[in-house]
């Protein structure tokens, strides 16, 4: 698991492969919509790895509980997904640069590849995620 402060996590984001699609779930392990989703995130990591799609999980949990909470949740749900701690806690700053019109509520997601983006600040079903994804994958 990486750990980035904003800055960071934008610059990891911008030197990932420009031929993928990649959906990014913001969450944390206190948000009961967030953990609810977080097997359909996963599904479609598995289902469409093939199909160049990237799923990458960023935790929003406080950093002090990383040893506590986060990592035994993450041994416990098996998560394959890649999961990065944000450790930024200057939200009023960074969250309108993901999206100008997010609350900053989560769980919210991002969907983009070179052609567009998407920003969802809601939580989701499986058939509903995947058919957000497939209008990337055309």
């Amino acid at each position: 698991m990486k750990i980035f402060n904003f800055e960071e996590l934008e610059n990891y984001l911008a030197t990932k492969d420009k031929t993928k699609t990649y959906v990014v779930n913001f969450w944390a392990t206190w948000c009961a919509p967030c953990v609810k989703e977080l097997p359909y995130f996963e599904k479609l990591n598995k289902e469409y790895s093939n199909k160049k799609v990237e799923v990458i999980l960023v935790s929003l949990d406080f950093p002090k509980h990383l040893e506590t909470k986060l990592k035994p949740f993450l041994n416990k749900h098996k998560l394959k997904s890649e999961v990065i701690l944000l450790n930024d806690v200057d939200s009023n700053t960074w969250i309108p640069k993901v999206n100008k019109d997010w609350s900053g509520a989560i769980p919210a997601t991002i969907i983009y590849n070179q052609k567009k983006t998407i920003f969802y600040e809601r939580s989701f079903e499986y058939k509903e995620l995947e058919t957000e994804l497939k209008q990337f994958l055309n």
